[in-house]
């Protein structure tokens, strides 16, 4: 009995997948069948080679290489078992080339189409980190090597290039910016003044004529003097035409063109600090020992003072030459704006209009007519 529940159980298809490994299919009820009545068995009789080779079965599995492939039933004869050791090869086919049949052609070139793109965007952001890394280094390096150069100087104990016919100059210019810029403050509360008054004269004529019409005794009294204010006022108008052309005049010689030239002179004193810097720099390296290393720190040191150097050079000619002309354009302009003002502010204390007026014409000023100030009925909308 025993040895027919043996060959029942050795004899039973084992269902295998696809990969060659037992497939999860449901529970078979006949082998569950015969392993409760072996277990009963076994506690009779006492386990046998045959029990103990069932036992291996149920509990790590069957091994492949000596399993049987059964075409029959159960109880088949032995000619229908084809041993599994004897079938060579993989028991399934795999067609490598499938998966060449599938255009994807487009996927492996969008992969690196992006690997290169990333790849240069990283290369340019690594590019921009080390140019900027590189400014701050060397702009950190020149600004300690002046500020050294600036307290070794305010002390004492750095020696600095002058060049005293050009800072004599430079001094002049200075002051004399000052003073100009004292004359454009006055010229400004002058026209202020002037304007208050002119408008008051404008008040004082209309009332003057007003009561003329409501007066008739002191008729020609008020009509005197509101003839009297009207002039006044029409020549206070022209006065201030030429001395808002005189404050204009001043205005862009001092903020402008005195203000440019001194500009470049700062920029000049910035080159003048840099190339003692980079001297003395140079200076202190040449007193030290010739080794290896201090020849390449004094070659390079050499090479950034020569640098410098020139740019020290070329602004100090163009301050030269800024200096040169900026004096010539103010005794030009001067001339005309002074010769302006001595001539219209006579004119008009004169009482002299037809001289007033001539003033304005010989220095081609246009006086705006009244109200052109105001904006346009298009602009208040």
């Amino acid at each position: 009995m025993t040895d027919g529940i043996m060959s029942k159980a050795a004899t039973m298809e084992i269902p295998i997948n696809s990969n060659g490994d037992t497939g999860t299919l449901p529970e078979d009820d006949s082998l569950e069948q015969a392993a409760k009545l072996q277990w009963s068995l076994d506690e009779k009789v006492g386990y046998s080679r045959d029990t103990r080779d069932l036992q291996q079965v149920m509990v790590s599995g069957p091994n492949l290489n000596e399993t049987s492939i059964v075409s029959g039933g159960y109880g088949g004869t032995a000619e229908g078992i084809i041993p599994t050791s004897s079938i060579k090869g993989p028991a399934i086919y795999v067609n490598y080339g499938f998966n060449k049949r599938i255009p994807n052609a487009g996927i492996g070139s969008n992969i690196n189409h992006s690997a290169s793109s990333s790849s240069l965007a990283d290369d340019a952001n690594r590019g921009v980190a080390v140019e900027k890394l590189e400014y701050v280094k060397k702009w950190g390096l020149n600004t300690y090597k002046c500020t050294k150069q600036m307290i070794s100087e305010r002390f004492g104990r750095g020696s600095r290039t002058v060049d005293l016919e050009l800072e004599a100059q430079i001094e002049v210019l200075r002051d004399t910016k000052r003073k100009y810029e004292n004359m454009l403050r006055l010229a400004r509360a002058l026209t202020n003044h002037f304007y208050s008054m002119v408008q008051t004269q404008h008040a004082l004529g209309d009332t003057f004529a007003d009561l003329s019409q409501k007066s008739p005794e002191l008729r020609d009294e008020f009509g005197y003097n509101a003839e009297t204010q009207k002039l006044l006022c029409k020549n206070g108008e022209t006065l201030l035409g030429a001395v808002n052309f005189f404050v204009s005049s001043i205005n862009t010689l001092v903020n402008k063109t005195m203000e440019d030239t001194l500009q470049t002179i700062k920029l000049y004193e910035n080159a003048r600090l840099e190339f003692d810097a980079y001297r003395a720099d140079l200076e202190e390296l040449s007193l030290g020992p010739r080794d290896a290393v201090t020849m390449a720190r004094i070659d390079a040191a050499q090479l950034q003072f020569q640098v410098h150097k020139d740019k020290y050079e070329q602004l100090r000619a163009d301050v030269t030459i800024k200096l040169k002309f900026l004096e010539e354009n103010k005794v030009k302009v001067m001339h005309k704006q002074l010769l302006l003002f001595h001539n219209a502010i006579s004119a008009y204390f004169a009482g002299n209009q037809q001289q007033l007026e001539q003033t304005l014409q010989q220095f081609n000023i246009k006086l705006k007519p009244p109200g052109s100030d105001k904006p346009s009925w298009l602009e208040e909308q």
